[in-house]
């Protein structure tokens, strides 16, 4: 295959088996679901609800709850964050206020004990090069992105939206959302991803 100077393959893409969310809340575990290996993706599958107890976030996953329950299936991963603990910027949003002060003890509890517990944390932001090379050496990545911004080269009608919104005036408002970028194509600058909002579909869009 051929390969850039940055020695990785120029496109890459992770086969995944696709698994669309049955909440409204549970799009990180259904982006866990998709990396997950079949035997485990049964077991969870199966023992949903007793999982979701057992690791006592109800209906609200902050990302370190997802980290969680990677580590309880083994899936070795690197957590990559601008803010260690409860970044408090989120409670300008009526609805995320509710969640912070519902799930802040908790959230502050599992950074706390992440270290001794095997689950590695790094402060800092993940940049496009790094990114692309972990999908190319590593594995897929699943990402915390912003709903309102997320948009997909493939899809008529989210392309739609999309020129649409970049008449709009005003800012859009932060909905976060877990996707995981399986893929990526460096000639087009481009990564491939898995919605879980989304029935079985790669949806791909742009670096940026």
């Amino acid at each position: 295959m051929t390969k850039n100077p940055k020695n990785i393959p120029v496109s890459w893409k992770w086969n995944l088996d696709h698994y669309r969310q049955r909440y409204d809340w549970d799009c990180g575990l259904s982006c866990i679901l998709m990396v997950l290996p079949e035997q485990q993706r049964k077991f969870f599958l199966e023992n949903f609800s007793q999982v979701c107890l057992e690791e006592g976030f109800g209906n609200s996953t902050w990302t370190i709850d997802l980290c969680y329950v990677l580590k309880r299936f083994e899936i070795r991963h690197k957590y990559l964050t601008a803010t260690i603990g409860v970044n408090m910027g989120y409670s300008e949003h009526s609805y995320y206020d509710k969640i912070l002060h519902k799930d802040s003890e908790r959230v502050t509890r599992r950074f706390q004990t992440a270290q001794v517990s095997g689950i590695v944390i790094e402060q800092r932001q993940i940049t496009t090069d790094a990114l692309t090379r972990h999908i190319a050496l590593e594995g897929p990545a699943i990402i915390l992105t912003n709903a309102s911004l997320l948009t997909c080269d493939l899809c008529k009608f989210n392309k739609l939206s999309t020129e649409l919104r970049s008449f709009l005036p005003w800012k859009t408002t932060f909905k976060g959302h877990y996707i995981v970028v399986c893929g990526y194509i460096l000639t087009l600058r481009k990564f491939f991803y898995r919605n879980p909002t989304m029935k079985d579909h790669l949806c791909m869009t742009s670096f940026q």
